[in-house]
């Protein structure tokens, strides 16, 4: 069953709730430990999958390094997974698989206790094998910088074991949409829309986001939007994308937390279509379809926080995270995901 956009709209309003009844009665909110939010622990961060997860004290600055790797292997169609025999049925040529790989170089500085400003570049490589229905294969491949994202973090209110922020961003259409290789159709032809770097317009990023802690366990949630504003250069606007996320983490010991996160993520199709992708191109590959671009999918992930607190590794974090799918519904045939890798490294220099 898809997961329904108005559904995921009442996320924010759920959580404004909890926010406010918190807030309305402090004794409830305490924690038991006696101090608001920390950071400064192994669990101090949401797991390095989720982002725009925290804030910072005023004058403090995070830098960030992460890296992403995305799986994704055989065709699905609604909730059915299907042969590549079957897509060629219909079509003449269906990818088989795809790996996409994002660097993404972030910094964070605090220029308040309640502000936060934030900017992320992601450099993105993507590779797709195929095969064709006179039975030859052939790869493409896209690289290069993706499409930087500009935000800022605020913090609604803080109670002792209890935080929550808002954030507002910008997405700005550095990414390329005009990728190109050589297909069997010949060389310099132009990929369609999964092996393009960016959307082309100025998405909006809207954020709500709950941590919770105490002495030993913390946990959060977090509403989370992509909104596509007008169309792009090529004449077309990328789905809207709906995001929502809870964890759980326990501290082992001084340096090292555990976690386990449930994400469920839902993005519509594609409105209007590249006039280099029209709609005979769309009848050989199913990748070259507006129509065929949405779907739903529930991740479960389990990751692991590691803090340096002393000498040299001092304000250092090392985090990983390792994601599977455990429901997916696809408007296909589409590739589906097989799983996901995230490794980060997070570093706040002491503030003087």
């Amino acid at each position: 069953m898809r997961l329904q956009y108005q559904n995921i709209a009442r996320l924010p309003a759920i959580m404004l709730a909890i926010a406010a009844i918190l807030n309305s009665n402090p004794a409830s909110a305490d924690s038991g430990s006696g101090h608001l939010m920390h950071t400064d622990r192994p669990d101090g961060h949401a797991p390095i999958g989720v982002m725009a997860e925290h804030i910072h004290r005023e004058g403090e600055t995070m830098f960030s390094y992460r890296f992403m790797h995305m799986a994704m292997d055989g065709n699905r169609n609604g909730s059915t997974r299907i042969t590549d025999a079957n897509v060629l049925t219909e079509f003449m040529i269906t990818p088989t698989q795809m790996d996409m790989q994002m660097h993404m170089l972030g910094a964070m500085h605090s220029v308040n206790d309640r502000l936060t400003l934030m900017g992320m570049v992601p450099v993105v490589q993507i590779d797709m094998d195929h095969v064709t229905r006179a039975g030859g294969s052939f790869t493409t491949r896209a690289s290069g910088v993706g499409d930087v994202q500009l935000s800022g973090l605020f913090k609604l209110f803080e109670r002792p074991g209890h935080q929550v922020h808002s954030g507002f961003g910008v997405s700005v259409p550095t990414g390329s949409i005009d990728k190109r290789d050589d297909t069997p159709a010949g060389p310099d032809q132009k990929l369609p829309y999964p092996m393009q770097l960016g959307s082309g317009t100025y998405d909006v990023l809207p954020t709500l986001t709950y941590n919770g802690q105490t002495m030993h366990w913390s946990w959060g949630a977090q509403a989370s939007a992509v909104l596509r504003v007008g169309h792009n250069d090529e004449n077309y606007t990328l789905g809207d994308v709906g995001n929502f996320t809870f964890w759980g983490a326990r501290r082992i010991g001084e340096r090292v937390s555990a976690s386990l996160r449930v994400g469920a993520k839902s993005w519509g199709n594609i409105d209007g279509a590249d006039p280099e992708l029209p709609a005979p191109t769309a009848m050989i590959v199913p990748t070259a379809d507006p129509n065929r671009r949405g779907g739903d999918r529930i991740d479960l992930a389990a990751g692991i926080n590691v803090l340096g607190t002393h000498g040299k590794t001092a304000g250092h974090r090392l985090a990983i995270e390792v994601g599977l799918p455990v429901y997916q519904h696809l408007d296909g045939p589409q590739l589906e995901t097989d799983w996901t890798v995230s490794f980060g490294w997070q570093f706040t220099p002491e503030t003087r």
